[in-house]
């Protein structure tokens, strides 16, 4: 060994600065500047809420005030249900906290092996697969699915999972107008015949609560020779005879190929999931990098998540309350004037258009401080200069609790000037 090898190099103590032009962290420099700016403004920040307490589905506590909660997914309330909590217990008693591995090594048990056979009994399908997040579905099966030399076509108003799943792969990319039927047919035409092709559509879109044609645009994906992919993430539980999804709704069982949903939205606990009825779609499990590459769910998580799925099978009560809540909020929104994502009430998701981010700050903070928890969104998450307050209802809201909810959007939209 030489004497440089055995020496300490003396490091400078003057060490310079790194130039802006090379620090990676410059490019957030709009953005420290904006929140600086929202913060100086003296309102609060949408993005950093703390729930110091959760009383139920549609119930908690901010900053100690009791809040009701208009902006999270739990569509069909099962977060509280007690058959569901108690799975949980019993698995966490019986199996611990963790899988410490990969499904495909040490990190399947036997709650795993359950919540894929409730998939597909609640699916009615010969295939599930499931994934640490709904994120980690869409880019695990997108990225699997197309390859080199094949096709993703997806919708421009595509959730960023979708986007960053056709990223992951190596397929080629062709987005096509939201909710654009001849426009997806235009594109599918300039495409090789012969070239593997898979669409992409979502059966909710999350930002402003419309839904997709999905019976024409499966037509036309299928005369093209496409496989078809619906995210039904923001429908399952309540769309449907047997609340399978959109594509269930409009008689299109046999016509989709492959289905994303997650646990975090309707089943009321975290992880995400593809189902499908190809005879050949289980072997995307020694395919897949994001599922085989990352740790497996907590027994305690598929366990409440089987539970929970069990017993959306039949909800029927459920489903109504819901789109019982979501017609009231959504017709008593628009007689107010405010402007609304959809004409009509489409889904349980129900988006109030603003003017711009200062309008939609002050009355969210407003809706807050009168004990309304909603979510603002801005883009990125919505389309370039698209701001909105984006309400989610839940099948645990009171009729009593969507009559209050209306009368402090009145006030608030009063008083900050969105309605006369």
């Amino acid at each position: 060994m030489t004497e440089a090898a055995t020496t300490a190099h003396a490091l400078p103590l003057d060490v310079a600065e790194v130039a802006p032009e090379s620090d990676l962290m410059s490019k957030f420099d709009g953005l420290i500047a904006e929140r600086e700016a929202l913060v100086r403004s003296g309102v609060r920040n949408p993005f950093t809420i703390v729930m110091d307490e959760v009383k139920s589905p549609t119930e908690a506590v901010i900053r100690g005030k009791d809040t009701i909660l208009l902006g999270t997914y739990n569509y069909m309330g099962m977060t509280f249900d007690p058959d569901v909590i108690q799975a949980g217990k019993d698995a966490l008693d019986a199996f611990g906290s963790g899988t410490n591995g990969s499904r495909m090594l040490n990190g399947t048990f036997h709650d795993h092996v359950d919540v894929e056979q409730a998939l597909r009994e609640f699916y009615d399908v010969t295939g599930a697969i499931v994934f640490s997040t709904g994120y980690m579905a869409n880019l695990g099966i997108i990225s699997t699915l197309a390859g080199k030399g094949e096709y993703v076509i997806l919708d421009a108003d595509s959730h960023a999972s979708i986007y960053d799943g056709c990223k992951q792969g190596n397929a080629e990319i062709v987005r096509f107008r939201h909710n654009d039927v001849a426009d997806l047919d235009k594109r599918l035409g300039r495409l090789p015949k012969e070239a593997g092709k898979l669409v992409v559509l979502e059966g909710v879109y999350s930002m402003l609560g419309d839904i997709a044609p999905l019976k024409e645009m499966v037509a036309v994906a299928k005369k093209h020779g496409c496989m078809v992919l619906v995210d039904e993430a923001h429908s399952m539980g309540f769309f449907g005879p047997n609340g399978r999804g959109v594509y269930e709704e409009m008689g299109l069982t046999d016509e989709v190929d492959f289905v994303v949903g997650t646990f975090s939205k309707s089943v009321g606990t975290v992880g995400g999931f593809v189902v499908s009825n190809h005879p050949k779609f289980e072997m995307v499990r020694f395919a897949c990098r994001p599922y085989i590459f990352t740790a497996s769910l907590p027994p305690s998580v598929v366990a409440t998540a089987a539970t929970s799925i069990r017993k959306l099978m039949t909800a029927h009560d459920k489903r109504a309350q819901l789109w019982k809540n979501a017609r009231a909020m959504h017709a008593g929104l628009k007689a107010m004037g405010f402007k609304l994502g959809t004409e009509t009430s489409d889904s349980a998701i129900i988006a109030i258009i603003l003017t711009d981010q200062e309008q939609a700050i002050a009355i969210w903070q407003s809706l807050l401080e009168g004990g309304l928890y909603v979510n603002m969104a801005r883009p990125p998450a919505t389309p370039a200069g698209t701001f909105l307050l984006r309400c989610s209802l839940c099948a645990e809201h009171t009729d009593a609790q969507v009559a209050t909810i209306l009368g402090m959007f009145e006030a608030a939209g009063r008083a900050v000037g969105v309605i006369d």
